[in-house]
């Protein structure tokens, strides 16, 4: 039987990656593509919001007795009324599960509404969920304004790496809708904005990472006998590579794309997909990683 340590993990992944997908994908399309196309690409999605909302419910439902089964004696405690309650309202894993469970039902309240609505309601309830994530962070290790200080920072990291990761997924048919007359210049103008508030992103990511670092560990993560270092070590490699193929698209293909347009948007669309991989490695090593002692 699988142990609950690996079941916690694997449920972490699903939560916080379909939040991150949802948070992305909305927020670029809400505020920085113009409606018409923000509408295509919506209804080119089909059900996946509503998939990805439903995940966000249901391993939230799950890491519950998850916490307890880990926190406990294993899997004999996962349901044990009095462990689920200490951890419910005794601890900041608790706080951080009353937030996400009342994202939970706001994802689900969200398809309840005109279909017009729905796009800002997942960027609400999606950006709520991540920013309520921090409570589970390291950031309880510290306390008073130095606590504060770390959770923010940890709010700014996941919102922009969720909006960098998550915002990819709908550039990618924004692309091939250049190809079409009636949306070119609406397609034109939502990847200039993608650019212009991407450098913004990715620099945010960088620098709050590199905040967290210092505040947990205080140095960088070198010491490769330590599994929370080596995994750190391997999420900052993977976000370089994010970060370079990032580059490459922005400053070597996009410049080209007039001179060899279906060459170039397509080695961008290839680099995009890149970046989505990576990007979801990068949030099992999180997974994984973000439970153990930070030494």
């Amino acid at each position: 039987m699988i142990d609950p340590d690996t079941a916690l993990e694997a449920c972490r992944f699903f939560h916080d990656a379909s939040l991150m997908l949802l948070w992305g994908a909305s927020a670029f399309l809400c505020l920085l593509v113009p409606t018409m196309l923000a509408g295509r690409v919506w209804r080119l999605f089909g059900i996946a919001p509503f998939v990805l909302s439903l995940i966000a419910g249901v391993t939230t439902v799950l890491s519950l007795p998850l916490e307890a089964a880990t926190i406990g004696s294993g899997w004999s405690d996962a349901l044990d009324p009095g462990t689920v309650h200490d951890i419910l309202f005794e601890t900041t894993v608790g706080t951080a599960w009353q937030i996400q469970a009342a994202v939970a039902l706001v994802l689900v309240l969200v398809f309840l509404l005109p279909r017009r609505l729905r796009p800002a309601g997942i960027m609400l309830g999606s950006g709520l969920g991540l920013a309520g994530l921090v409570f589970t962070g390291h950031a309880s290790m510290h306390e008073g304004w130095l606590q504060v200080a770390h959770r923010a920072n940890d709010v700014v990291h996941v919102l922009t790496g969720g909006g960098w990761l998550g915002a990819l997924v709908p550039l990618i048919p924004i692309l091939r809708l250049l190809g079409d007359s009636e949306c070119r210049a609406e397609a034109l103008l939502a990847l200039r904005r993608f650019s212009t508030v991407g450098h913004g992103a990715v620099a945010l990511v960088i620098v709050s990472g590199i905040v967290n670092t210092m505040l947990i560990l205080k140095h960088l993560p070198t010491e490769w006998s330590s599994p929370y270092q080596a995994l750190l070590a391997a999420k900052i490699a993977l976000v370089a590579g994010m970060s370079a193929l990032a580059i490459v698209n922005r400053y070597v293909f996009v410049p080209r794309i007039g001179r060899e347009h279906e060459r170039m948007l397509n080695a961008i669309r290839l680099g995009s997909i890149a970046e989505i991989v990576l990007g979801i490695a990068v949030i099992a090593l999180v997974a994984i990683f973000g439970m153990l002692e930070p030494v």
